[in-house]
């Protein structure tokens, strides 16, 4: 997978810029000091003297001030800089580091604060920094994205003072820029790890090919207990005096397209994560699996229209295609065009190959487009058409009702349950391989992807 260096945003520096005409202001402890000076109003209304006292205690304050700002250095003379750790993922915590150079003779006390979206930070963060004439400070902190796709991170504001505290200066730092969330790339690389190691540890078990296993000739080997005699290379055999089984792997090279629903179904929750969420992060994941056995992919996402597409290669740079792609898959609020994405993919897929189609089905008696439109694929291609399910929906449905609402509850939701039940059945019979993950998501369709490899259904 690419790596994440790669994938982080840039460094974005820049000289800071007064924020307004006027950017001097009072400093907190020059407001302290006045009100202490303001303690001796109730003495001046006995004594006049003390208004006089007062009078030279507020201009002595307003002459220190003055001074305090005069000393304060210009905003020119200060550079900010923001880079990132690492790339900016769906749900994981990442760093963001902001550098201050004071190119001034000053000390300063600055608070930085990050104009950064919602989307990464409930709250903009704001970082104090204490900094020496004639160097840099930096400090860091954390963002958790809470959605994918392209986001516009602002300028950075600087508010600092000098040791006094008694004047303070607000300036500004043009480092806006637009950062890419993309999927879960750590979760990806693990589940793909993961199930890839479980199977090679499975077929390692039968310690020998299973019927159907691929024809694609590999290299010959001995004879064992359990080999098919169709695979019995009979000319070796007869050279070598003894019998030579022929050793097939998977074909490579197969085209694969991954099409992902972006309509108003997949807008809806299931768990921590949009349906459309779970389906990117499945998307990735199968991506890396099929190009590193060698296969090409292909990628269409749509929703009123075709929203994104790549053809199948294969590939690295393909690879890092992809995730550029699917980081930039958003939910629609209208129902996806189903017909329109498979009439797409009848053009642009000629040979015959797998397509795995990720969506989800309205609870309507009628037939839904999306299935009407995955069965005018079956007859060219190979469809894995896969259904995200509702966890709360299946618990409700297998609930022990314990009153008259909870019964009506469960009934409904048990219908609802069987009709999904006999559109998958209804596209099996038809040739499609149909199912509903309705837990992990991603390892489903991984499995699903090797068991078809592993029986050459393509």
């Amino acid at each position: 997978m690419t790596g994440p260096g790669q994938l982080a945003p840039a460094t974005t520096e820049a000289r800071a810029q007064p924020l307004n005409r006027l950017d001097v202001a009072f400093g907190w402890r020059f407001l302290a000091l006045l009100a202490g000076g303001l303690a001796l109003l109730p003495a001046a209304l006995g004594a006049p003297r003390f208004l006089y006292a007062m009078a030279a205690w507020d201009g002595l304050l307003v002459v220190a001030w003055a001074y305090d700002a005069w000393r304060l250095p210009s905003p020119a003379r200060l550079t900010v800089r923001r880079s990132w750790r690492s790339p900016t993922m769906l749900s994981m915590a990442s760093r963001v580091k902001l550098t201050l150079v004071n190119e001034s003779p000053s000390s300063l006390s600055v608070a930085i604060v990050d104009a950064v979206p919602r989307r990464l930070l409930a709250d903009p963060p704001s970082v104090p920094l204490r900094i020496a004439a004639h160097s840099e400070a930096e400090a860091d902190y954390t963002i958790v994205p809470s959605e994918r796709g392209e986001t516009s991170v602002g300028d950075v504001y600087v508010h600092y003072q000098s040791p006094l505290g008694l004047a303070e200066r607000w300036a500004r730092a043009p480092v806006s820029q637009t950062v890419v969330v993309y999927p879960n790339l750590d979760d990806a690389r693990r589940e793909s790890i993961h199930v890839v190691r479980g199977r090679s540890r499975e077929i390692e078990r039968r310690s020998r090919r299973v019927q159907g296993a691929g024809r694609s000739f590999e290299s010959l080997r001995e004879h064992r207990d359990g080999d098919e005699l169709r695979d019995i290379c009979w000319t070796a055999s007869a050279r070598r005096g003894k019998l030579v089984t022929r050793v097939y792997e998977s074909e490579r090279s197969q085209p694969i397209w991954i099409v992902i629903d972006s309509g108003r179904l997949m807008r809806a929750r299931a768990g921590a994560l949009s349906k459309l969420d779970l389906a990117v992060n499945a998307a990735l994941t199968l991506s890396q699996v099929a190009l590193e056995s060698g296969d090409r992919v292909g990628l269409l996402a749509y929703g009123r229209d075709i929203a994104h597409r790549l053809p199948a290669t294969r590939g690295s740079a393909h690879l890092r295609r992809v995730i550029d792609r699917l980081a930039l898959v958003r939910a629609e609020e209208a129902e996806a065009d189903h017909l329109e994405a498979a009439s797409r993919l009848l053009t642009d897929q000629k040979q015959r190959g797998l397509i795995v189609w990720m969506t989800d089905v309205p609870d309507v008696a009628m037939t839904p487009d999306v299935v009407t439109a995955a069965q005018t694929l079956v007859s060219r291609h190979l469809v894995l058409f896969v259904m995200i399910g509702q966890p709360d929906l299946l618990q409700l449905a297998t609930r022990r009702p314990t009153n008259a609402d909870q019964m009506y509850e469960t009934a409904a939701a048990q219908e609802v349950v069987h009709r999904r039940d006999v559109l998958l059945a209804r596209l099996r019979a038809r040739g499609a391989l149909a199912f509903e993950a309705r837990s992990r998501f991603s390892p489903a369709l991984v499995n699903a992807y090797l068991d078809i490899k592993r029986r050459n259904r393509l």
